[in-house]
């Protein structure tokens, strides 16, 4: 199931609270002996959401003076695909690129202005490490992303016969967490897909003719997601709360 399920056997309400991070440039301070001698920089693990919507990262180069620059240069190493290279030389103004046509990879303006990188429709074939490097008489500057894309899950909910629930979250990255209040009988699945995601399947039982509603608590990275269900009424209604902070394409 794809979608919220409507039923009459069920009442549900449901809340919805998301919180998008826009990926930004956050330090743009390189480090350095006595402001002279380079030294590598540490890999550093970012994540970004994906939309269906475009949504922009943006990642940061050294904050070295463009002026004591000679070569800035962006390794992208994508997971299982190839790599692809970009650069620009300072003293000829020549920029190259090496298997990054189609890619949404480009400079944030002209590299001559900045060193920095956007990516400007995230997608899951965006992760992978990214690095950057800056290339100057006394030495080279380097800074390193790790880059992990995160995809917030469909969530959908089913009716089950003899006071049974069924709460799934779809395609998500990474796998949601699933959890019920009050607790009951359940069996929780994971469904692995090849593009990454993965597909997490919870049914839930309840014995006690006492327990008339339950909720269904859905954990992610992107967001948190409650389903509320009566398992008593036969109405159903349905309510939603939702909280975006979307990056878009501009």
């Amino acid at each position: 199931m794809h979608a919220l399920g409507r039923t009459p056997a069920l009442t549900f309400l449901i809340f919805i609270n998301i919180l998008v991070a826009e990926l930004t440039c956050t330090d743009k301070k390189q480090k350095t002996q006595n402001n002279s001698s380079p030294v590598a920089e540490v890999n550093t693990m970012v994540s970004v959401q994906m939309h269906l919507l475009c949504t922009k990262a943006l990642l940061c180069c050294s904050s070295i003076p463009l002026k004591k620059a000679v070569l800035i240069t962006w390794t992208i190493i994508p997971r299982g695909q190839p790599s692809c290279i970009m650069s620009y030389k300072i003293d000829t103004m020549e920029t190259n690129e090496i298997n990054c046509l189609g890619r949404n990879i480009t400079w944030v303006f002209t590299p001559d202005l900045s060193p920095d990188l956007q990516i400007s429709a995230v997608a899951l074939q965006h992760e992978g490490n990214y690095s950057c490097e800056i290339a100057t008489p006394e030495g080279n500057f380097q800074k390193v992303y790790d880059l992990q894309v995160l995809v917030p899950p469909e969530v959908s909910y089913s009716p089950g016969k003899n006071r049974t629930a069924v709460c799934e979250a779809i395609s998500g990255k990474p796998a949601v967490q699933i959890s019920w209040t009050p607790d009951g009988d359940c069996v929780t699945k994971d469904e692995s897909h090849s593009n990454g995601t993965v597909t997490v399947r919870s049914t839930c039982h309840w014995e006690q003719n006492n327990v008339s509603a339950v909720s269904c608590f859905v954990s992610h990275l992107t967001g948190n997601q409650t389903l509320f269900i009566d398992l008593s009424r036969g109405v159903i209604q349905s309510e939603h709360q939702a909280f975006l902070l979307i990056s878009s394409c501009l």
